[in-house]
């Protein structure tokens, strides 16, 4: 056998050897990626199943519209009133669709999101968020919100582990259909 079939044949055994052991340790991380990534995909399009349309409001004139802070103060005490009582009004983020004429409260804490006109302050919409619920999952920020790590470190752990292992898996992945070729190659030279 030639050293460079030697080298291939060797390498092949290594890669191998390293493609099965990120398999096993990340195959439920990788399912979970790729379903979650699966239906972020589709989450405009799943019928207002993971996220809700987005509604039209009456102005999108912003000097038409009442106060942001009034605004908030509609959608706190829609939340309080209408949805629940005990339901933190901590707010993730507010989200002004001006050419929609609506403002979207996102609550942090249990992935309400209501839709208000920003000229009446009606609410057009009170939807529960399962897209961000699933983006959680996808980047790994939910164990940050279990566990109530306001830094992120989690997520980023998590999301650096599995590109990585990804790149692994594709370099190990193209050297284990490589590889055979080259020896074939050698062999038949």
């Amino acid at each position: 056998m030639s050293s460079k079939t030697t080298f291939y044949v060797s390498s092949l055994r290594s890669f191998r050897k390293i493609h099965r052991l990120f398999g096993i340790i990340f195959f439920g991380f990788f399912i979970l990626m790729a379903v979650s990534g699966l239906l972020l995909g589709w989450k405009k399009n799943s019928g207002g199943y993971l996220l809700a349309e987005t509604k039209k409001g009456t102005n999108s004139n912003l000097k038409e519209w009442l106060p942001l802070d009034s605004l908030e103060a509609i959608s706190n005490s829609y939340v309080k009133e209408k949805v629940d009582r005990n339901l933190s009004l901590d707010i993730e983020r507010i989200d002004v669709r001006k050419d929609k004429g609506i403002v979207k409260f996102i609550y942090a804490d249990s992935y309400l999101g209501l839709q208000v006109d920003g000229a009446t302050g009606s609410v057009l919409s009170v939807e529960k968020r399962r897209s961000d619920f699933v983006e959680n999952l996808h980047d790994g920020s939910y164990i940050d919100k279990v566990l109530n790590l306001k830094t992120g470190y989690f997520k980023v752990f998590y999301t650096s582990v599995m590109g990585i292992s990804l790149l692994i898996f594709t370099i190990t992945g193209f050297w284990l259909w490589y590889a055979p070729r080259k020896i074939k190659q050698i062999k038949n030279s």
